[in-house]
């Protein structure tokens, strides 16, 4: 009856439509976070900052106008205060303080003849505070020639700073050197992350072909080892625009780029093999164990050679990284959504690479 043929239809157009979303609901979520990250990594501003002082040297007992040069600050619309902190215990006050405008202040010092220690040449970190932007600091701002030989004024260094708080407005932390670069966190390293996964994904398939001989799991370990030194690619570029704006070259022969550029070189060689056998079955075992082999290789080229050597890269050579000074509960917000985002569309692009892989065998 035309009725039930009615019924029947829409039941099995919901039935397809559940099926559709069942398929393709993680692929929309990668997307999505993919795009979050995008729209949140840019637009999200950066908080107040130093980027500079004039002048950086004075010598003790001098009097100094110290010109400070802020960061989206706002030193005109609120009372600014400012020290030159030599330690936790130590720190001199400004004297007085005068707004340029918002991003200009000049900070007054009366430096004393003494300073506490037994350093001829005192580094001293600024801090500039006021109740609209919170707190910024600008670590080893002024060099000062100490003498220690005269105790008189060393009392004048007894005003530790005060326990300050940070603006209540939502943004990133700004910090020295990175500046506006530090939202690449949210794609050089996310990129390296997704990578490993990826290519993760490709060593257990090849472990799979080697135990069951499935075409079908080493087509996946093709097409997850070519979407992951895709992603590692996008990580190197990535990665070598960042040290053009904070080491001053794209590439300066660091240990972690050396080593990351060695992990892709291994991986190339995988294509290389597979593409240069005659015999399918012998180039699919072949690259199935030389794909073990090259994730293995990843450990000690990424994560253990750069600790072990000084390098300019964080978290290596003692170097730390994402701690509360690199990553904030501001960047969580972006960062951890960034990876599970770049690994869904490279579990996507892979899926495509593979059927397009099984295709081409059978045609």
């Amino acid at each position: 009856m035309p009725g039930w043929n009615f019924v029947l239809l829409v039941s099995g157009s919901d039935i397809h439509s559940d099926d559709m979303v069942k398929q393709i609901w993680w692929k929309l979520l990668g997307v999505v976070l993919v795009l979050y990250s995008f729209v949140a990594g840019l637009l999200i501003p950066l908080g107040p900052g130093i980027t500079g002082v004039h002048p950086s040297r004075a010598q003790n007992g001098d009097a100094v106008a110290i010109d400070i040069t802020g960061y989206n600050t706002h030193f005109t619309e609120s009372d600014t205060r400012a020290w030159l902190k030599l330690s936790d215990r130590h720190a001199l006050e400004a004297e007085s303080i005068k707004a340029d405008g918002r991003r200009h202040v000049t900070a007054f010092f009366s430096i004393p003849e003494s300073f506490p220690g037994q350093d001829t040449i005192n580094v001293l970190s600024l801090i500039v505070y006021n109740d609209r932007d919170g707190h910024a600091i600008l670590p080893s701002a002024v060099f000062v020639r100490g003498n220690v030989a005269d105790k008189s004024d060393l009392d004048r260094w007894n005003q530790p700073v005060e326990q300050l708080t940070s603006p209540a407005s939502f943004h990133f932390p700004f910090r020295n050197i990175l500046a506006e670069t530090i939202r690449n966190t949210y794609y050089h390293v996310v990129l390296w992350f997704a990578m490993m996964v990826i290519l993760a994904i490709s060593m257990l398939q090849s472990v799979r072909y080697l135990r069951t001989r499935s075409f079908l799991a080493d087509h996946k370990a093709a097409a997850f080892a070519t979407t992951g030194t895709f992603l590692g690619i996008l990580g190197v570029v990535t990665g070598a625009i960042w040290a053009k704006h904070t080491w001053g070259a794209y590439w300066s022969f660091d240990v972690k780029q050396n080593m990351s550029a060695i992990a892709l070189l291994i991986y190339a060689a995988y294509f290389i093999l597979r593409s240069s056998m005659t015999d399918p079955d012998v180039a699919r075992r072949f690259s199935a164990v030389y794909n073990i082999f090259a994730f293995i290789m990843l450990i000690p080229l990424l994560y253990i050679i750069p600790r072990m050597t000084d390098s300019l890269h964080p978290g290596s050579g003692g170097n730390p990284a994402f701690g509360s000074e690199d990553l904030d509960n501001t960047m969580r917000m972006v960062f951890y959504p960034a990876i599970i985002g770049w690994i869904l569309l490279g579990c996507w692009l892979a899926n495509l690479t593979w059927r397009y892989f099984r295709l081409y065998d059978e045609l």
